[in-house]
């Protein structure tokens, strides 16, 4: 019986499990194209002595940097996890709308989903090794309105990424609990192993 439960043991997960990765994370590497594009365009159209340059630039690096965090803070707190990708999520959302206010200010037309250009946006994320290059010549060396609309094409997938992230983790930390719950559980089972290791001694000794 003992060897049986100390396999079973050794099969178990470790106390903290694997965590990070982010950089294999769809979201993550959207939001770095997000990130990268914004800084790009605030660069073409918006003096860089407006505050909603330096806004703008930081909702997309709180994009990014966020997901990145969440998952390095995901092996000891998945409520941490939580709270940091649904901080990305936000953060985007807030960058959407300042794109979407570029667009109505400038007077420049928002690109519906039936869009011609933008099928043909949403098309280049099924591209492998995608980056900011992929989608450079959107940005860089185009009008402010394909910018613009661009980038919030690309905002409209990443936001859509991480909804689904966020589905994800909350169905798994209702089932499997948070570091709390999986460290009483490892705890229970190491008592239970010693206390089924002392009973087995106490019964051969018995005449």
């Amino acid at each position: 019986m003992d060897n049986q439960e100390d396999k079973q043991a050794n099969k178990a997960p470790g106390l903290i499990p694997p965590h990070g990765g982010y950089r294999e994370l769809q979201s993550y590497q959207m939001a770095e194209i997000v990130y990268d594009a914004t800084v790009v365009f605030c660069d073409r159209f918006i003096s860089k002595r407006s505050r909603t340059h330096d806004q703008m630039v930081q909702a997309a690096r709180s994009g990014k940097q966020n997901i990145a965090e969440g998952c390095m803070a995901s092996g000891t707190s998945k409520k941490t996890e939580l709270k940091l990708i649904g901080v990305a999520r936000a953060s985007l959302e807030e960058l959407l709308l300042d794109f979407q206010d570029f667009l109505r200010q400038k007077g420049l037309p928002l690109w519906k989903k039936d869009n011609p250009k933008a099928k043909q946006v949403r098309g280049l994320c099924y591209r492998k090794d995608k980056s900011y290059s992929t989608y450079k010549p959107c940005i860089k060396d185009s009008s402010p309105e394909t910018a613009a609309n661009t980038i919030i094409c690309v905002i409209h997938q990443t936001n859509y990424l991480l909804d689904q992230q966020l589905r994800a983790l909350e169905k798994e930390f209702l089932k499997e609990g948070g570091f709390t719950e999986r460290l009483y559980r490892e705890r229970s089972r190491a008592r239970n192993r010693s206390k089924n290791k002392r009973d087995g001694k106490e019964f051969i000794k018995e005449p």
